[in-house]
């Protein structure tokens, strides 16, 4: 198919005008030309197979559309075609509650911690399917442990302590498990220069002094599994010591074989079957040493350069490959740890805990334990390290199909959820405990094969595991009733409605080849009332059928016979296309429901010009495109409820309801012409008149006087457009003035009025008289007067001396 077909073929998805308002479909702008290409799209999409479903003009990938689309364009409900995933449990085996001091002793392969064990998913693309996948920690569950020692010389101390480890250990391990098995393996370094010297000497006795070492090795398998302590602690009891050059080990050597000699076919030189003795039960490698390790890369100090091969290398239980592959690299440990459902305990001296801390959370399912300088905690070490482990539950899967995604759920103890990464695991988790997941795995695509896919599920650090089988649903079930060289399609096979062109032929019933979609005979019934335009220039003429063109916001589409419509050059408010309010076919608005007008911009809902008493327009308008429009101009606002220039209410009926209830006032000739407009009813008093609070109409209560001084109430209310006055028949008149107690009170007021001003002229004179008094007072102080002698005043007492006295 050349470029232009595939470019009229992916706009055909836009044809047809009465579908023109599911623009925004995904289903549609997928252009899907089978039904097994639509239920790809998304799971909301369905394929109408009705023969007579589409008209004039619609493309095929018209049949497409989602559900509720389809079943507005009356497309019947049984010709959709929407099929959906489903799951099936195929092995469902419950969990088992087994007691440790229970009769029944089981097997291995009878315990069942993990349920269900296996399902079939039928997954549709783009639909999620979702099971619950339970976890039980059984009790007394099978335990194998493996114990890997690093036997270099400065771990001399260390052996010793645990040449008695498999009878004690075995005791204490009774508490947890009545089924434990032990092993024993040891490791030193690569046999290779410069790890170890390769002089006679030392190769015989690599120790210095009268120390009596071994001669070095990489790994040794000592004793497999046995459920004998007896026998471990005489086997240890024979190891030596050995030695190397430098410091770290070729601790990873050793684990790579233990993780290989897991599998009962490691075959040796010799052709002879070797193997630990693991079972499908909890496995347990202790890893000890006091140093730290070498890696992949560094085999290339003793000049080894073949990468690790990660298979199995004994012969009479000792690896023999050392000096010619390198040491296995981290990543492909973890897979083979993993792989093999093997818990690594990292039993390390306290120098070496944050080498080893950095390396276990690169290894999932491992602890790391300090190890005291002559390794006597070993015990309370592993057991620490197991229960760590044991208790925290992480789920692991297989590689995933391309377009298969998986998504966790926990619910974990106590009902504490975990999504994420946090919904692969559940901690804390004692024995008896049951945790569950919630597993949802889901496919975005069909499988290019379309054959099923088989993914696994397991927790890590067990055997147990959940096989799911995954079908596809990559075609409809009418794609099977489909009728090759059927006579609806002249060369294709007819099928879910439509035809399917076979390779070479084109059109919506298969009838035009790719050499003959251009002719002039062709093109004359892609011209609208014999014009010239082919297609009303909007599209290209394919088979004798317009196929329109795309435009850059593919929310914008031709449609038509001819092309003649589209759906966004309909009238615009408020620079929306119909207002916002409606949808455009064929260049004219399609308005919803409640409203109006070439560009949907006129609501036909009046609750906008409701009033607060429930009348539109306050009975002063007409509600226009919900828009109040007052009948008489002095009247205005949303509802007709202000009006700047009337005088009031009260003032504006105050003559006509004063002639009509008391015959008075300045249109009491002319009251039967001009005051007729409204209702007159009398009450006796003003609690008789209506009040607001039990209305639902506007009401206004007025008080005015009339010549004579005096007051008259009413109310005014329009109700159901009529006018209604309620006035109070009793006019309130001021009362006349009583002469008496005027007079009296004049007289008095008179009266008292003389008094005070009595009182003041007296206070006035006291305070006056004080004052002269106060002054003359002062002047008779400050008087001086004259006080000479008189020149003719003699006294009347004469004086006599006796001129003789002296005075004695």
């Amino acid at each position: 198919m050349d470029l232009r077909l595939l470019l009229i073929a992916s706009l055909s998805a836009v044809l047809g005008g009465s579908w023109a308002q599911q623009e925004g479909s995904i289903c549609i702008k997928a252009n899907a030309q089978s039904c097994g290409d639509c239920i790809q799209v998304a799971e909301t999409c369905g394929w109408c197979s009705d023969e007579n479903f589409l008209t004039v003009g619609e493309s095929k990938s018209a049949r497409c559309d989602d559900l509720e689309s389809l079943k507005k364009r009356n497309c019947n409900v049984t010709k959709i075609e929407n099929p959906r995933g489903h799951i099936t449990v195929n092995k469902n085996k419950p969990v088992t509650n087994r007691k440790k001091d229970g009769a029944e002793k089981l097997k291995p392969e009878q315990i069942t911690q993990i349920q269900p064990q296996k399902l079939t998913l039928t997954l549709r693309s783009g639909e999620p399917q979702t099971f619950e996948l339970k976890f039980k920690r059984a009790e007394d569950y099978p335990i194998d442990l493996y114990y890997l020692m690093d036997l270099s010389f400065s771990m001399k101390d260390d052996l010793e302590n645990v040449k008695n480890l498999g009878t004690d250990l075995m005791r204490e391990m009774q508490e947890i498990t009545s089924d434990f098995r032990i092993g024993f393996g040891s490791f030193v370094e690569k046999t290779v220069m410069p790890y170890i010297s390769t002089t006679p000497a030392r190769l015989s006795n690599p120790c210095t002094g009268n120390q009596n070492c071994t001669s070095p090795f990489s790994y040794k398998n000592v004793l497999k599994l046995t459920e004998n302590g007896d026998e471990f602690n005489r086997l240890v009891s024979q190891q030596q010591i050995s030695g190397n050059l430098d410091s770290p080990e070729g601790g990873f050597d050793a684990i790579m074989q233990v993780a290989q000699y897991l599998f009962r076919h490691c075959i040796s030189q010799s052709n002879q079957k070797r193997h630990i003795g693991w079972r499908n039960v909890t496995r347990l490698l202790v890893f000890s040493t006091d140093a730290g390790f070498h890696f992949a890369g560094d085999g290339k100090l003793g000049g080894i350069v073949l990468p690790n091969d990660g298979k199995c290398h004994l012969e009479n239980n000792a690896y023999t490959m050392s000096h010619y592959y390198d040491y296995p690299s981290i990543a492909h440990l973890v897979q083979k740890l993993s792989d093999h459902n093997i818990q690594t305990i990292f039993a390390v001296t306290e120098e070496f805990q944050p080498v080893y801390k950095e390396l276990k959370n690169l290894i999932p399912k491992s602890a790391v334990g300090t190890l005291s300088s002559n390794s006597s905690n070993v015990i309370k070490l592993i057991i620490d390290a197991y229960n760590s482990l044991s208790s925290e539950v992480i789920l692991e899967n297989g590689r995933l199909p391309e377009g298969v995604s998986i998504n966790y759920k926990s619910i974990c103890k106590n009902g504490v959820e975990g999504t994420g990464e946090n919904g692969r695991k559940c901690s804390n988790i004692s024995i008896g405990d049951e945790v569950s997941f919630k597993i949802s795995i889901e496919s975005q695509k069909c499988p290019s094969h379309g054959k099923s896919e088989v993914i696994k599920i397991k927790p890590l650090g067990f055997t147990e595991e959940v096989e799911v089988v995954l079908n596809f649903i990559c075609d409809c079930q009418c794609a099977a009733e489909g009728q090759p060289n059927s006579d609806v399609c002249h060369n294709g096979t007819f099928e879910c409605g439509a035809c399917k062109c076979n390779e070479g032929r084109i059109g919506r019933l298969c009838e035009c080849s790719k050499d003959e979609v251009r002719t002039e005979d062709l093109d004359a019934n892609c011209r609208k009332d014999n014009g010239t335009d082919i297609c009303s220039n909007n599209g290209d003429c394919v088979c004798g059928t317009c196929e329109c063109k795309k435009r850059e916001n593919p929310a914008e589409v031709y449609s038509g016979k001819y092309c003649e419509c589209d759906n966004f050059n309909c009238d615009r408010s408020n620079n929306k296309l119909c207002g916002g309010h409606g949808r455009c076919e064929c260049r004219k608005c399609i308005c919803d429901a409640n409203y109006t007008g070439s560009a949907c911009d006129c609501s036909l809902d009046t609750s906008t010009c409701l009033a607060k008493n429930g009348q539109i327009c306050n009975g002063r308008g007409t509600c226009d495109c919900g828009n109040c429009k007052c009948t008489n101009p002095k009247f205005q606002g949303p509802t007709c409820e202000i009006c700047p220039t009337c005088p009031g209410v009260c003032t504006e009926h105050k003559d006509c309801v004063q002639c009509r209830a008391f015959d008075a006032g300045e249109k009491k000739d002319t009251c039967k012409q001009e005051c007729n407009y409204f209702e007159l009813k009398m009450v006796k008093d003003r609690e008789k008149l209506p009040q607001p609070t039990d209305q639902s109409f506007p009401l206004t209560h007025c008080k005015e006087r009339d010549a004579n001084d005096c007051w008259f109430y009413y109310t005014f209310a329009i109700r159901n457009d009529t006018k209604e006055v309620y006035v109070v028949e009793n006019l309130e008149c001021p009362a006349g003035p009583d002469i008496i107690p005027i007079v009296a009170g004049v007289v008095a007021g008179i009266v008292l009025i003389g008094l005070a001003l009595l009182l003041i002229w007296k206070l006035l004179m006291i305070i006056h008289d004080r004052r002269e008094f106060a002054k003359f007072e002062k002047e008779k102080m400050n008087a001086k007067w004259d006080t000479g002698e008189n020149p003719i005043y003699k006294s009347a007492v004469t004086t006599v001396v006796n001129p003789k006295y002296e005075g004695k």
